[in-house]
């Protein structure tokens, strides 16, 4: 299952109800806002963190991060950028977490 987010954590709680429903083996992709979940050392930080270590993949579009002036993200997050994007929507079953 991809799971997207494209909410600031710091906003909303879409990211975090996202957490809570996926399982190892499920992809997250942070775009738009959402993004700012990838950044390091934020109060946030520890949500994708605690993703990464149930083995869930986490992704954020490259594209959103040089548009908010984003470089400093969580180990493990990878940046995608749109064709790795349609690639990920392609392969998995998608619930989009607003």
């Amino acid at each position: 299952m991809l799971h997207t987010v494209n909410k600031s954590p710091f906003q909303n709680t879409a990211l975090e109800s996202c957490l809570r429903f996926t399982q190892s083996g499920d992809c997250i992709l942070l775009l738009e806002d959402g993004v700012y979940g990838a950044v390091s050392g934020t109060a946030q930080s520890a949500l994708v963190e605690g993703a990464l270590a149930k083995k869930v993949k986490v992704y954020a579009l490259g594209a959103d991060m040089k548009a908010r002036a984003l470089k400093e993200t969580i180990k493990g997050v990878e940046i995608t950028d749109y064709a790795g994007f349609v690639d990920l929507v392609a392969a998995n079953r998608v619930h989009s977490w607003l």
